[in-house]
């Protein structure tokens, strides 16, 4: 009972924190791009530094009416936005925090297979939207959004591979337990390559082309409106907490501190996610949108072949150290 009762709490805290941690995410943005782009409303709202910025949306996206189009099928349009956001809770239940057993809701034994896999899932959501809202821009996003995961699932599988490889285990906190921080030197461009292929997959600026305001009018969420709109926005703040705590796990030594400095423990796993997150921000502010030609060019002509040559260059520090 009591095994049972521990990992109740332990999954009671992973859901807590789904729900948190996006919304913290989504706060900062709106902090991070007002002082970047000199927006008063995210600097002034409710006084003290806009603090109540989030509040507004959240008050705002509760009011608009709930509006499905009349020739829409009710049923998967209503269901697309659970199916976009609670793959990422799945993930966050397998990804350990802090050393021990008990930092991680649920470990995994092929933990990088199953949280690939159900990542994968969630550009489902976007598809059941495209296609159940019966407008013809809705359903072009939700293809480029097809298009666009096919694209990047390949060099984030292949560079998860090279950390497995690396380590000898599939299992992520195997892959902690392995961690050496001389590996960071010669996987960084694995780290580079499965950083950029999540933005993609997640439709972050520069990669939007999915739901490029300006040409297909949001893409595959057209015709959403209210809560059920605002869980894609959740979904994509949620993806972006979830991306980051993978390539910190994966690549920078997770609750590692520098220098030997583990005492800390699950700080380190937290600091280093949240300065990867500003840096999914601060790329959205910077850098314009890429064309079509151009996104499909950079995953297939630099990514895959860069993750290719970081599994050969895996492969050759192996052998010579064994």
């Amino acid at each position: 009972m009591n095994d049972v009762s521990d990992v109740a709490l332990r999954l009671a805290i992973v859901f807590v924190v789904f729900l948190v941690a996006p919304l913290l995410v989504g706060q900062t943005e709106h902090k991070v791009m007002a002082h970047m782009q000199g927006r008063l409303g995210p600097m002034y709202a409710g006084g003290f530094h806009g603090w109540a910025q989030l509040v507004a949306d959240g008050v705002k996206f509760a009011q608009k009416e709930d509006v499905v189009p009349a020739a829409a099928d009710r049923r998967v349009f209503q269901l697309a936005p659970a199916v976009a956001l609670l793959p990422y809770l799945l993930v966050l239940v397998v990804i350990p925090v802090g050393p021990g057993d008990g930092a991680v809701g649920q470990a995994v034994d092929a933990g990088i297979f199953f949280v690939l896999a159900v990542m994968g899932i969630g550009v489902l959501g976007s598809l059941m939207a495209g296609w159940a809202s019966a407008n013809k821009f809705s359903l072009l996003g939700g293809l480029r959004t097809a298009a666009q995961l096919l694209s990047y699932e390949l060099p984030m599988l292949l560079t998860a591979a090279s950390v497995a490889m690396a380590a000898g285990t599939v299992s992520l906190t195997g892959i902690l337990d392995a961690f050496a921080w001389w590996w960071l030197p010669w996987q960084i461009v694995g780290a580079l390559v499965f950083f950029v292929a999540g933005l993609a997959e997640l439709q972050r600026p520069p990669f939007d082309m999915p739901v490029a305001d300006s040409e297909i009018i949001f893409g595959a969420y057209t015709e959403y409106t209210g809560l059920r709109f605002a869980l894609f926005l959740l979904a994509e703040y949620a993806g972006i907490v979830v991306l980051c705590a993978l390539t910190t796990v994966l690549f920078l030594g997770g609750w590692h501190g520098p220098f030997g400095a583990d005492g800390l423990g699950w700080l380190w796993t937290v600091l280093k996610t949240a300065l990867l997150a500003f840096v999914v921000i601060w790329l959205r502010v910077s850098y314009p949108r890429l064309r079509e030609d151009q996104l499909q060019k950079l995953a297939w002509t630099t990514l895959v072949p860069l993750a290719l040559a970081q599994i050969a260059l895996t492969g050759i520090v192996k052998v010579a150290i064994n």
